[in-house]
């Protein structure tokens, strides 16, 4: 037999009773001592599953029934979310998914960082439902179905669930899976268009269309008649990010605002921006409390991206300096400032895992710092953090991992308090954990 050959799943339903649940969202149980992460199982219910993969440490299963359900159990709003891989945790009520992230955040501090919040922060939470305004629409034609399909991955698999809509989207791109599946199968290059960008602002849809072959004066005329019908806009990309431009209309402009900062933003629609509008406006609010700036200060604002952060603190700061490692997000942020007449806010570019003490900008020295890396934290930016030797800083984090790591740097190693650390449910339905943590520093 070759030792290449699929392992053969055991075939029955296999009864057990849910001891946790994981930080993805899956029941956690033991079978013959071997841990099994399931696919919809809740703590403390006594279900049924079928194995869908199995592993030297451990296995992976789907209920099959649930024969006593938790309390916190809902009925899951999307028709394909058993299928559909992009959420995890609709069977989970809404109040119930954000102190399991809680719950997941403090563990991590705890666990990895070995550090403890002097206070927890009440969670922030927002719209359920409809919330996601950035998205990455998969597309594939399947032969065998004669279908074109367009949305997310399955689970446990790279092939795209079939879907009609999605809950968590925008419902102006949410409630047109199926049509946009439809729209593409239309095109002449339907079997050259791997991807849909979803870009949603404060007023207006925005839908990039990835191509791998020229359109046609045709494909165009189709795609422009269906923006013109759905009131959305349509850019299309043949090559790398840099070749997005509007389709219809033919000067497209999109952004959105903080209306308590008095700054709005504009932005491209491959730009990152937070997907959901409320925790975003939500978060900004909360980080500048906690960063407590002064109109003397000077604080640096590092990972700045567009100037979510940047910008807003101007408004309180004497002055403040963004720093980005993208060119193009450092340039949109110098054209948001100037648009939002702020003029003691500057940026730089920069590798910010380097040393950047030799820049001019870090010369003056600053009296606090946010930061807000990306999943792999700030891990090489803190020992040159460490010298500037501020007050307070802020950290905003989309992984609890890293920072639970990074806590732990600034903590045992730098001489810093942490003083509170608390979760924002930007993404509902999901295990992602979007967090903040506020750090002081010792009075020697």
């Amino acid at each position: 037999m070759s030792r290449n050959r699929k392992k053969r799943l055991p075939a029955d339903p296999v009864r057990v009773t849910v001891e946790s649940l994981a930080h993805d969202g899956r029941g956690v149980a033991r079978v013959n001592e071997k841990t099994v992460f399931i696919d919809g199982a809740l703590p403390g219910e006594e279900v049924t599953f079928k194995y869908v993969a199995t592993h030297r440490n451990y296995d992976e299963g789907a209920v099959a029934e649930v024969i006593t359900a938790s309390p916190d159990r809902v009925p899951p709003r999307c028709p394909h979310y058993d299928l559909c891989g992009a959420c995890s945790f609709q069977h989970l009520a809404p109040e119930q998914q954000i102190v399991t992230k809680q719950k997941v955040l403090l563990d991590d501090l705890r666990h990895i960082g070995k550090v403890t919040p002097a206070a927890v922060l009440p969670p922030l939470t927002g719209p359920h439902w409809g919330y996601r305004r950035k998205a990455r629409l998969g597309v594939r034609f399947v032969i065998k179905k004669d279908k074109l399909l367009v949305g997310f991955r399955e689970k446990h698999s790279n092939y795209l669930a079939d879907l009609t809509r999605c809950e968590t989207l925008h419902p102006s791109v949410g409630g047109r899976i199926g049509e946009l599946g439809a729209l593409v199968r239309s095109l002449a290059a339907y079997d050259h268009i791997p991807q849909i960008e979803v870009a949603v602002d404060d007023r207006q849809t925005a839908l990039v269309f990835r191509h791998m072959v020229p359109l046609s004066e045709v494909d165009q005329a189709v795609l422009r008649a269906y923006a013109q019908a759905n009131d959305l806009r349509v850019f299309v990309q043949p090559g790398g990010p840099e070749t997005v431009a509007p389709l219809w209309p033919e000067h497209i402009e999109l952004g959105y605002a903080l209306p308590a900062f008095a700054v709005d933003f504009r932005f491209a629609p491959g730009d990152f921006t937070q997907v959901n509008t409320d925790i975003n406006r939500a978060m900004v609010e909360r980080a500048l409390g906690l960063l407590d700036v002064q109109p003397e200060e000077r604080v640096l604002d590092l990972f700045c991206g567009l100037g979510n952060f940047t910008l807003p603190i101007a408004r309180r700061a004497a002055a403040v300096v963004g720093v980005e490692g993208s060119v193009d997000l450092v340039k949109r942020a110098r054209e948001n400032a100037k648009r939002n007449g702020i003029v003691n806010a500057t940026f730089h570019a920069a590798d910010l895992s380097a040393d950047l003490s030799h820049a001019l900008w870090w010369q003056g020295g600053f009296d606090k710092v946010l930061l807000d890396p990306p999943r792999s934290g700030a891990q090489e930016t803190l020992a040159h953090l460490a010298k500037l030797k501020v007050g307070r800083i802020v950290y905003v984090s989309c992984n609890p991992a890293t920072l639970a790591r990074d806590a732990g740097i600034l903590v045992n190693d730098y001489g810093y308090v942490l003083e509170q650390a608390g979760v924002m449910d930007m993404f509902p339905h999901t295990a992602h954990v979007e967090s903040i943590a506020l750090f002081t520093r010792k009075r020697r």
